[in-house]
This record gives C-alpha cells, sequence and structure tokens, in this order.
C-alpha cells in the first residue's frame, strides 16, 4: 500500500452521490405528498406533473408511474397540516358597539335640561307611556326594516319612511291623553319624535351621524355643571338636537330610498314583528319599574346596552367556535352552557357594578339584565314570541307588585324566574347545532 493519504470528500460530494433522481423527486414533492392518504394520489400528482412513461423508466428506474408513486409514498412520511384559522364571521365592532351604548344614554341629557320647564301634574306619566309607546314601536319597526334590509335599502327605506312617523305621532297623542295641553306635552312630542328619528338612524347604521346631532345636549350637560344656563339654553339646545336628529333621519331615509328597488321584493307579514314590539313593552315596563325606586339605574341599564350587544357577537362566534370543536350533539350543548355562562358573567360584571354605584339592589339589577339579554339573544336567532311572553308576565308581575304595595323582593321573584326560563330557553333552542347553520 501507498503511504500517500486519500484527501476526504467533502459533504456535497457525499450527498450528491447519495441522493439519486428519486430522492430528488421525493423531497421536490414532500410538501403536497405528505398528506397523501393512498399511492394513487401521488400518482395523480405526477401525471398532473407532465412525467411520462418513458421518463420514469430512464431516469427513475421505475416501470411505469403507479410503481414510482408506490415509492414515493413510502419514503415521504405522512404529515397533515392543521387548516389556517378561519376568520370569525361574527367579530363585532368594538367602537360602534361603544358608542352605541353612549348613544342610547345621550339624550337622557335633555331631561335634567328641561326639567324645571314642564314639572307639573301628569307630566311624569304622560313622558312615561309615551316612551312605552315610542319603545314598543320602535322595536317592532326596527326587526321589520332589519328583514327589509336583507332585500335592499329602498324596501328599507320605505318601511322607515311609513312607520316612523306614525311611531311619533302614537306615542305623542298617548302622551297628550295623559298630560293635557302644555309644556310637558310639547316635551312628550319632541321625546316622541326624537325616538322615532334616532330609531331611524341606529337602524341604517347611523350611529356617528346621530352622536354628531346630539352634540348639543353635551354642550348642554357641561353648562349645568356650571351652574343655572337660563331658559334660552335649556329650550334652545334639545331643539337643536331634536332638529339635527329629525333632519338626518330624513336624509337617511331619502338616501335608502335612492338606492335600486328590488324587483318582485315580498313584503313580510306583519304578525312577524309583533313580538319584539311587545317585547320592548315589557323591557320598558320592568326597567322603568325598577328605575322609579332607583332613577340613576336606568342610565346604567342604557349605557350596558352597548356591551351587551358586543357580546351578542361573541356568543354568535364562540358558537361558530364550537361547531367546530364539537364532535357530539351533548358536546356542543355543553360547549353553548359555557359560552352562555361567560357572555351573562362578563355582561353582569359590568352592569352590576355600575348599577351599586346608583344605590340599586345587585340581586334584582342582575336579574333582570339577565333576563333582558337573554331575551335579545334569542330574538337575535329569530325566537320572537317565547321571550316576549315571559317578559310579558314578568312585566305583569313587577307592575302589579308595585302597585299593591308588595316588598321588593317580589319584583326581584320575578326577574330571576324570567332569567331562569330564557336561560333554559337559550341551551334548549341554542344548545343545537342546527340553530347556528
Amino acid at each position: 500500500m501507498s503511504g500517500r493519504s486519500v484527501p476526504e470528500p467533502d459533504s456535497d460530494t457525499v450527498t450528491l452521490r447519495l441522493a439519486g433522481p428519486v430522492d430528488e423527486l421525493a423531497a421536490e414533492l414532500s410538501d403536497r405528498t405528505a398528506s397523501a392518504m393512498h399511492p394513487y394520489e401521488v400518482a395523480a400528482l405526477l401525471e398532473s406533473e407532465g412525467l411520462t412513461g418513458e421518463r420514469i423508466r430512464e431516469r427513475y428506474g421505475h416501470p411505469d408511474i403507479f410503481s414510482l408513486a408506490e415509492e414515493l409514498y413510502r419514503r415521504v412520511p405522512r404529515a397533515f397540516p392543521e387548516p389556517p384559522p378561519a376568520t370569525d364571521p361574527w367579530a363585532p365592532d368594538h367602537l360602534r358597539c361603544a358608542l352605541r351604548g353612549l348613544l342610547f344614554a345621550l339624550p337622557g341629557l335633555a331631561y335634567p335640561l328641561t326639567a324645571p320647564l314642564w314639572r307639573g301634574a301628569g307630566a311624569v306619566t304622560g313622558l312615561v307611556l309615551a316612551g312605552l309607546v315610542s319603545w314598543a314601536w320602535g322595536q317592532a319597526l326596527s326587526h321589520r326594516t332589519y328583514v327589509r334590509l336583507a332585500t335592499g335599502r329602498h324596501e328599507a327605506g320605505l318601511t322607515l319612511r311609513a312607520g316612523a312617523p306614525v311611531g311619533a305621532v302614537l306615542a305623542s297623542l298617548a302622551a297628550l291623553a295623559v298630560a293635557g295641553p302644555g309644556a310637558a306635552a310639547l316635551f312628550a312630542v319632541g321625546q316622541s319624535v326624537y325616538l322615532a328619528a334616532a330609531g331611524v338612524l341606529l337602524v341604517l347604521g347611523r350611529e356617528r351621524v346621530l352622536a354628531a346631532a346630539l352634540s348639543p345636549l353635551v354642550v348642554g350637560g357641561a353648562l349645568l355643571l356650571y351652574g343655572e344656563p337660563g331658559a334660552a339654553w335649556r329650550v334652545g339646545l334639545p331643539l337643536l338636537a331634536l332638529a339635527a336628529t329629525t333632519a338626518s333621519a330624513v336624509r337617511a331615509v331619502r338616501g335608502a330610498l335612492g338606492s335600486a328597488p328590488v324587483p318582485g321584493a315580498a313584503r313580510p307579514g306583519y304578525l312577524s314583528s309583533s313580538p319584539y314590539g311587545l317585547f320592548g313593552l315589557a323591557a320598558g315596563v320592568l326597567v322603568l319599574s325598577l328605575g322609579a325606586r332607583h332613577p340613576y339605574t336606568v342610565v346604567a341599564l342604557t349605557v350596558s346596552m352597548g356591551p351587551a350587544e358586543w357580546l351578542l357577537y361573541r356568543f354568535r362566534g364562540m358558537s361558530v367556535a364550537a361547531l367546530r370543536a364539537s364532535a357530539t350533539p351533548a358536546g356542543f350543548r355543553l360547549r353553548t352552557a359555557r359560552t352562555l355562562t361567560f357572555c351573562l358573567a362578563a355582561y353582569l360584571g359590568l352592569l352590576v357594578p355600575a348599577a351599586l354605584l346608583t344605590g340599586a339592589p345587585a340581586a334584582e339589577v342582575a336579574a333582570l339584565g339577565a333576563a333582558l339579554w337573554a331575551a335579545l339573544l334569542l330574538q337575535a336567532f329569530g325566537a320572537g314570541w317565547f321571550p316576549a311572553a315571559v317578559c310579558l308576565l314578568a312585566a305583569a308581575g313587577v307592575l302589579a307588585a308595585a302597585t299593591g304595595g308588595a316588598p321588593p323582593w317580589v319584583s326581584l321573584a320575578w326577574c330571576a324566574a324570567a332569567a331562569l326560563a330564557l336561560a333554559g330557553c337559550v341551551l334548549h333552542v341554542l344548545g343545537r347545532p342546527s340553530a347556528h347553520a
């Protein structure tokens, strides 16, 4: 043997000698062959790559495409990558939900501004009655408009053009029947017109326009902090906000009517919107009954409607995720119960501390809030009659207890019973995968 040393081959040379054409092909196609469940899938891939029988025999040393496919299937380990995470179709608009909560509360600044000008016998009763009529009519009209929006904006505009003025007139007549002519009746008419116009802007998604229209009331609230603003400011600022809101609503309806109509669009029946109006009436009675004992609690409940709407979207998004993660109906129902518990806890975790600052009883506020949120959730899924019936029954019980001088725990019992019944209905109706299809 010669004493000369033989140089070690470099690593690249070794790799080239060890890696044959089949290895190179396996590495090239590994990302697509790893998920194959059968060699025939690999064969289809090779055919799509344009490999001919002659090339397979000459370059890769296999008699046919199926032999090469089996070799590649054997060499490449099975790997099944997770699909990319799906986007949440119910992701809430955080700013919009927060803004809506404020918009529900801001109009309340008109009451301390104008209160010295319309106080009198029957004034408060007239305002409450007008408010209840407006809430009931507004809930039914909003539902009908949303249904029509699914057809087209022109059809929704027709619904609002006909329905909003009627609601304002009915609420105004209800206030006049109780308060009689005078300053209180004029304020009730303004309240009715505002609620109709604001409902138009909210259902058409014009929250920012409504916020701008209510800016005079913010100025009025700031003036009250520094002393007596004077009669001119007390009257002028609410009138300016009312005029801006009404004009914006008229412009929004005209814009909707300017859209192209849908030929042959069918009108939904009026009965389908009735339970939403009845729920609005019942919810108004329940909230105002508690507000009669703790007035500022109404503000907390009103502002909480923003987070409540946000949580309605989150429930739907979490339900879609639960559908993907559940293998059995029982597993999905369990996840639905967890989702409901989470959303209710989150809502009451915001509502109850705010209500406690007003001196309201925590248990009654929690029961009322849970009942209202569960009812809104069922309505969001098209279940209207059951929550309306439960809330009407609870409202009748609470109203009878208030007028009969019953202790406060009776109202708490009615609200708690309603909350339990509605939560059970949520689990029964929304705990089925078909409800989310």
